[in-house]
């Protein structure tokens, strides 16, 4: 299979022999990882259970860690759903990689649509599902949203939305999404959305597909999945903690095929990620944190509408060569935009990802105000 490099080798590459500034610390923003602490709670729990390594986990997750999960869509979304309608995951990853191989296997000429720029394991499960790929282009034109009026899309068997989106931030309202539920039903393919960062937001809460489901009369989620994971809020992305949920249909084949993927989380994870899913206050924390450092960004590098993420999406001309010289100047390390993005998109941006304390973002953020400044003089 012919892989494209992951963006953060093609920056390597990019950066390769650029000896950056020494008279600054070295500032990474590049990947979405958060910089702070497990909370101990959740650590406890993991330790507290290592007794449980001798014993094999099942496929389908534990009750404990299920119910858990479905008791995280009841208070954020308001939405009960039945044990048939989620399968814990060995985070997300995972997931957006295998489950296009299983929905389109028997589909002669597949074709797979998503949005762009995205996040890479899209691209590398088309290309592992030998999927014709169509790209849902997000432009500041059109405010990073996706063309529902595509008319491509009536021969796409798989469409994957990212909302709230990375890199861009950009959200989806419930109407936004509703058009989408609809347009799923009436050309008859699946529609999936990354919902990975839906805690992380400033002002209003991100809604979830589910929700536009039920909001559309589409109670039984046909055709309609979401992904979430406890990485983000939780600053855990070492516990692997995921799920999938809603159309019970094609969960019930995907759980079967799922059984011979063998992705079983191992047991005193799912105890920790319990813990995880069932409380808010850390979350809470965590997002106050964010919600401070796009602040600092939206004071200081003067970006407009950063809604949710953790992301600034900043418009910079020259992706690559802004890129080399923050690092030579500053000693910044981001991300381009062109590497995100297929046909162009991103080209003009670079990434921005806030995962330090606020303190350290806010001197970090003015590095770059400044090599902007200087750059423009």
């Amino acid at each position: 299979m012919n892989f494209e490099p992951y963006p953060f080798e093609k920056l390597n590459d990019l950066l390769k022999g650029i000896t950056p500034n020494c008279e600054y610390e070295s500032a990474v923003l590049t990947i979405g990882e958060p910089q702070f602490q497990t909370p101990l709670f959740i650590q406890d729990a993991l330790k507290e259970n290592t007794t449980l390594l001798n014993k094999y986990p099942k496929s389908a997750g534990e009750e404990y860690l299920k119910s858990a999960q479905r008791e995280f869509i009841k208070k954020r979304f308001g939405l009960e759903l039945k044990e048939t309608q989620i399968i814990p995951t060995f985070g997300t990853r995972e997931v957006l990689f295998n489950f296009p191989q299983f929905l389109l296997h028997d589909i002669s000429e597949p074709v797979m649509a998503y949005t762009n720029p995205f996040y890479q394991i899209y691209e590398g499960a088309a290309k592992a599902s030998k999927a014709k790929v169509i790209h849902l282009n997000l432009t500041k034109e059109n405010n990073f949203k996706p063309d529902i009026g595509d008319e491509r899309l009536k021969k796409a068997k798989l469409v994957i939305l990212n909302f709230p989106n990375n890199p861009t931030g950009a959200t989806l309202g419930i109407e936004e999404l509703g058009e989408w539920v609809k347009l799923a039903l009436k050309y008859d393919f699946v529609l999936l959305n990354d919902e990975c960062y839906s805690e992380l937001y400033v002002h209003q809460k991100p809604v979830s597909l589910l929700e536009a489901c039920v909001n559309v009369g589409n109670e039984t989620f046909k055709n309609v999945l979401v992904i979430n994971s406890i990485s983000k809020r939780s600053s855990a992305p070492g516990l692997r903690s995921g799920f999938i949920a809603g159309d019970e249909q094609i969960l019930k084949d995907y759980m079967l095929y799922r059984t011979y993927v063998g992705v079983a989380v191992p047991l005193p994870l799912q105890k920790a990620a319990a813990m995880a899913w069932s409380d808010e206050e850390h979350v809470v924390a965590a997002r106050e944190v964010y919600k401070k450092n796009l602040q600092l960004a939206s004071e200081v590098l003067h970006v407009k509408n950063l809604e949710a993420t953790f992301y600034v999406w900043l418009e910079v001309g020259d992706d690559l060569v802004f890129t080399q010289e923050l690092y030579r100047q500053k000693n910044v390390k981001v991300l381009p935009g062109s590497f995100l993005g297929r046909e162009g998109m991103g080209h003009a941006y670079v990434r921005i990802a806030l995962v330090e304390n606020s303190e350290k973002t806010k001197e970090i953020l003015n590095r770059i105000s400044d090599f902007i400044k200087e750059k423009s003089i």
